[in-house]
């Protein structure tokens, strides 16, 4: 039997249905890295179906994880937006909030990291290289200072952007 293989983006047939591939983020393997894998950036290692903190196994194979690509590409998943005159005067408070959600979820889930953390004419800027730190940022943010919160995400482009104001 010949084997089929199957391309980003195409379309696959299910019954009689044709199904187009609902997101394609280019970021995420096709396949499996082997294992053990480790990260020669970051140090991650892949090792039973996902990356994790470990120490690295001596004969492991080495390939750069999608968080790392993300950051070397400049091309963030998520983005996280902070307006408002509250920005100006708690700034300082807000990026320890902020960096501190991230060691948090980091720890556990090793491709979801901050890329940058910038001012843009008063605002405040976080890219991440996943959208779920994004929505974590932002939920965060919320939870524990309120004001207005809103989501937009791009399904097509497996993105979300997060405007928090106060």
């Amino acid at each position: 039997m010949k084997a089929k293989t199957v391309t980003p983006g195409a379309r696959k047939r299910r019954g009689n249905k044709l199904i187009q591939e609902r997101v394609h983020d280019s970021y995420k393997a096709w396949g499996k890295p082997a294992e053990p894998t480790v990260c020669p950036q970051c140090g991650a290692v892949f090792q039973e179906g996902r990356w994790q903190w470990l120490a690295a196994p001596a004969a492991a194979h080495r390939q750069m994880c999608p968080a790392c690509h993300r950051i070397h590409d400049d091309f963030p998943a998520g983005f996280v937006t902070l307006a408002g005159d509250f920005i100006g005067t708690h700034r300082d408070e807000l990026v320890r909030l902020i960096r501190n959600l991230e060691a948090r979820e980091k720890g556990e889930h090793p491709l979801q990291r901050i890329m940058k953390i910038t001012d843009q004419n008063g605002d405040l800027l976080v890219t991440t290289t996943d959208i779920h730190l994004a929505r974590l940022i932002g939920e965060g943010l919320q939870h524990a200072y309120r004001g207005k919160l809103d989501f937009h995400y791009l399904q097509e482009q497996n993105l979300l952007r997060v405007r928090w104001s106060r």
